[in-house]
């Protein structure tokens, strides 16, 4: 992708969109001005771009990649890189080794940047920062969408995020990480809990009816199921329904008092059960039995200790799903539909999906990288003015470096 100083609707360019997905971005904003990215980039660069530029400036290839296995999802970094490029004057090709959403192995370089090192200098730590964890996030999306495929995801992760700007990369990488997962037959992400960043998961809207808060402020779950709908009364209807820890008494209160929305399916009950107690009725053994009805043999096989809290611990469990499910079923609603949320990781899903927990809707925000080291991309100059150089250790990043176009920038 040639990302000249003004024009960017280059066959080459569109060539690269299509390689990415074709997934639209939020509008972009402006490109920073060069005093902005001084101040937030290491010292040590802006200093390299002092001196390269009093010496005399050169061309240099950079290769940017991940220590562990990814999914690539390189778009918000190109869409910066370009605004910057634009807002410079410069040219810069941008080669982006593996199409969005596809497997990427650790140390394959994702990025090939090639322009002048005077230009460029200044922008690895601002490029590195928008690449890593986002396909991190892609990775953790994709593995938890392909878990429990027949699931629908509902991305909840901005509440969790250290400012909007990760909330953006978080969402983008959830958004890459689920169509992946689409492409080889499971549902996915639907869609994500705020307006800002619907658009990734192709809505308009965020998704979503009640807090806890809500219930609180009712003073009981029916009343603010019954506030909700008098509110929004074509919206589907979903209900928490674990805050006063009755969550199969009030659950079925709900489904009595609404039962045109259960019988259609438009009525869901939300299980967000804290890790201090287990689902109302519920104990230890009373969990082991709900999964040996259910599942037969799911909790005879070998278990770590965190599977086993997955399976039949406090909080929203397996064993807790399944429960809600039978208690519904045998109440004559077989149509309401399960919601979960509360730490579903990609551990947690598999161990779900091994346990066939009947559960319909998982809302997480778990795909937020959970070691953040794993999330740091690096950049390595391969090539100056054509001719591949690069640190000892790092020659495998090379291999894809020779022929590449590294004429001088005008």
């Amino acid at each position: 992708m040639s990302i000249p100083g003004g024009d960017t609707s280059s066959g080459r360019a569109a060539a690269a969109d299509r390689q990415m997905g074709g997934v639209s971005p939020l509008p972009p904003g402006d490109a920073p001005d060069d005093a902005t990215i001084r101040a937030r980039t290491d010292a040590y660069f802006n200093r390299t771009r002092d001196i390269v530029t009093h010496f005399g400036d050169c061309t240099v290839t950079y290769a940017l990649f991940l220590r562990r296995p990814v999914v690539s999802a390189p778009r918000l970094m190109v869409d910066w890189l370009e605004r910057v490029a634009r807002a410079r004057g410069m040219e810069v090709t941008c080669e982006v080794m593996f199409p969005e959403g596809t497997w990427v192995g650790a140390g394959e370089p994702l990025v090939y940047v090639t322009g002048s090192f005077a230009r460029l200098a200044d922008l690895e730590t601002l490029l590195l920062q928008q690449l890593g964890p986002v396909c991190v996030a892609a990775h953790n999306a994709y593995q938890m969408a392909l878990a429990l495929p027949n699931v629908r995801f509902m991305a909840m992760e901005a509440r969790h995020c250290a400012g909007y700007e990760m909330q953006v990369q978080m969402a983008y990488g959830a958004s890459v990480g689920s169509r992946a997962a689409q492409a080889e037959g499971a549902l996915g992400f639907i869609g994500g809990a705020n307006d800002a960043t619907a658009p990734y998961f192709d809505t308009a809207f965020g998704l979503g009816t009640m807090p806890h808060a809500l219930i609180g402020y009712a003073g009981s779950t029916l009343r603010a199921a019954e506030m909700f709908h008098e509110v929004y009364p074509d919206s589907d209807l979903v209900v928490l329904v674990d805050y006063f820890g009755r969550e199969l008494t009030d659950g079925l209160e709900v489904c009595r008092r609404f039962p045109d929305l259960a019988a259609a399916g438009r009525l869901s009950l939300r299980l967000d059960t804290h890790g201090g107690r287990f689902l109302e009725g519920l104990d230890p053994q009373g969990s082991y039995a709900a999964l040996e009805r259910n599942t037969p043999g799911t909790i005879r096989r070998y278990r770590s200790d965190k599977e086993l809290r997955y399976l039949v611990g406090t909080g929203v469990s397996a064993a807790a799903i399944w429960r809600m499910r039978e208690v519904l079923d045998a109440a004559g609603f077989p149509h309401v539909r399960i919601v979960a949320s509360s730490g579903f990781s990609v551990e947690k899903c598999l161990t779900m999906a091994d346990a066939h927990a009947p559960v319909d809707v998982i809302g997480t925000g778990s795909f937020i990288p959970d070691h953040w080291s794993e999330t740091y991309a690096t950049a390595d100059i391969v090539a100056y003015d054509g001719e591949p150089r690069v640190k000892v250790g790092r020659e495998f990043l090379l291999r894809h470096a020779h022929g590449r176009d590294t004429a001088r920038p005008s």
